[in-house]
């Protein structure tokens, strides 16, 4: 069940399905990850001192990317920095920034016991991933971050990377929204009262992190309800725009619509990503052609 009270806040987030019941042509495959060499790049300066790292910033925040498309993508730059590493002694750091599909993710130590319904008789399709963390779900209007990082230039402390991600919804949530957001002692993720607004769940291979977090804008808190949500029973599941509508106080975006609130939270995303991590972007374009491929397929 999702808990939906209304919280009153003050001023101050490829490999084949686990399960397919039949095979099918499957529409994500045209989605390619581009070659660096064919990325238009243009560099968009935040720095404020001259000790902020490069990051290359892939942004598809207004994209519903599949799942498998985006695991695929991740895996193939971490594998692409562990070889920079090896040939250069350092890497760039990188940020993806997408929605995605509807969809259900499992992490390495998930319970198909957290699944309210039959693995045969899935609404979505479920992947079970390499991230830490228990079930989750992905869909429209949930802004993801995949922060593709190489510890070892910030800080070698997995706790300290956690409390980063955190803060930096925290941080959105407060000063763009006025929503005063807190951790919970013994959980992850970014809570307002009882409801948890970004879920967050990672990998680090050789100090190198992917996976990150999905904050919940717009999104339609339906499909949690078939699941338990991070294995968290006794807690709910809320978002930006349902605590925006149910709270007494004017904050001015009452009344934004689905699209307005995305660009906001995004736009706020990407700055406080930017000052927690102490980053500098350059923004790489996907070209039509890489992004989206032949509409025809055999």
């Amino acid at each position: 069940m999702i808990f939906m009270g209304a919280h009153c806040f003050t001023l101050v987030p490829a490999s084949l399905p686990l399960w397919q019941t039949k095979k099918r042509y499957d529409p994500h495959l045209r989605y390619k990850f581009p070659p660096v060499s064919y990325l238009e790049s243009s560099k968009t300066s935040s720095t404020f001192n001259g000790h902020r790292r490069n990051c290359e910033c892939f942004d598809l925040y207004q994209e519903q990317v599949p799942y498998s498309v985006a695991w695929s993508w991740q895996k193939e730059i971490v594998k692409e920095k562990k070889a920079q590493i090896e040939r250069e002694g350092d890497c760039t750091d990188t940020l993806i920034i997408l929605q995605h599909q509807p969809v259900y993710t499992l992490g390495t130590g998930s319970s198909i016991e957290n699944l309210n319904f039959s693995m045969e008789d899935a609404p979505f399709d479920i992947y079970r991933t390499e991230r830490g963390g228990e079930v989750t779900y992905h869909g429209p209007g949930q802004i993801v971050m995949y922060p593709i990082i190489n510890l070892r230039n910030h800080r070698m402390d997995l706790h300290w990377y956690f409390r980063g991600l955190e803060e930096v919804v925290i941080r959105v949530l407060s000063s763009t929204f006025s929503i005063k957001a807190s951790r919970l002692d013994g959980l992850t993720g970014v809570w307002v009262g009882d409801q948890k607004l970004a879920a967050i769940g990672i990998r680090v291979s050789n100090w190198i992190t992917y996976h990150g977090l999905a904050l919940n804008v717009t999104t339609d808190l339906t499909p949690f309800q078939w699941i338990v949500p991070c294995g968290i029973r006794d807690r709910g599941v809320g978002s930006i725009k349902g605590l925006l509508r149910a709270c007494q106080s004017y904050t001015g975006y009452e009344k934004a619509d689905d699209s307005l609130l995305i660009d906001i939270a995004h736009k706020s995303l990407i700055m406080e990503f930017s000052e927690v991590f102490q980053l500098e972007y350059h923004h790489k374009t996907m070209p039509t052609a890489e992004l989206y491929g032949s509409e025809q397929h055999n």
